[in-house]
């Protein structure tokens, strides 16, 4: 009875249906693959992140919304992985509706990096570092900014160092030169996007408070 009951609350919990979901994806994208080593390749910081959520998970826990943008964006980038960056299905079909001269999802994933994580972060600096407001509204957009950079450096030591043969595939240039900058720079103008509308939405949300209030 009492495992019965603990099934009926996991199946119950919005958090299992978003891991039931990525975890189909994350299938899915293995099964379909078109290029299997830069799967594996491009899924290792996929493994990182997952382990550091449920390895925190009992002492440190993210409200859902939290739980829900992460799985957006790993469900973005593990879809990446499916076809690699420059291959991807979806990207085609942007590049077709805006008339784009090259794939752009690798784009959409730096982008959405920024927009999508600011709030996970903002909640793990407020809520667990207990670090005061003011400063963790921006904090996370210095550090969005900073494991961009990062991983630009990641993927140039993957690609030139550890593996050659993957390397074009998996840092997706397309003849860009300035590929890497770009990338940084949407990262950093989607952390900003959500940090400005988290920032008012703050504002509105207390000014309504004191408005009860009074």
């Amino acid at each position: 009875m009492k495992l019965y009951s603990s099934v009926i609350t996991v199946i119950g919990h919005k958090l299992f249906w978003i891991s039931l979901f990525f975890g189909i994806l994350w299938v899915n994208s293995l099964m379909g693959t078109t290029d299997i080593k830069n799967w594996f390749i491009e899924n290792t910081l996929t493994v990182i992140a997952l382990l550091f959520l449920i390895f925190t998970y009992s002492k440190y826990r993210f409200t859902d919304y939290s739980y829900f943008v992460i799985c957006v964006f790993l469900c973005l980038h593990v879809y990446g992985s499916k076809y690699t960056y420059a291959e991807n299905l979806f990207g085609f079909w942007l590049q077709e509706v805006f008339h784009s001269s090259r794939n752009n999802y690798d784009r959409l994933v730096h982008f959405s990096f920024g927009l999508l994580l600011y709030y996970p972060l903002q909640e793990c600096i407020s809520k667990w570092l207990k670090i005061q407001v003011n400063l963790a509204l921006r904090l996370p957009i210095l550090i969005i900014l900073s494991a961009s950079a990062l991983y630009e450096i990641l993927e140039w030591l993957v690609a030139d160092v550890f593996f050659v043969e993957e390397g074009i595939s998996y840092l997706g240039t397309q003849g860009d030169i300035w590929d890497s900058q770009k990338d940084m720079g949407l990262a950093f103008l989607g952390v900003v996007f959500a940090a400005v509308t988290f920032h008012f939405y703050s504002a509105l949300k207390k000014s309504k408070k004191t408005t009860k209030l009074t």
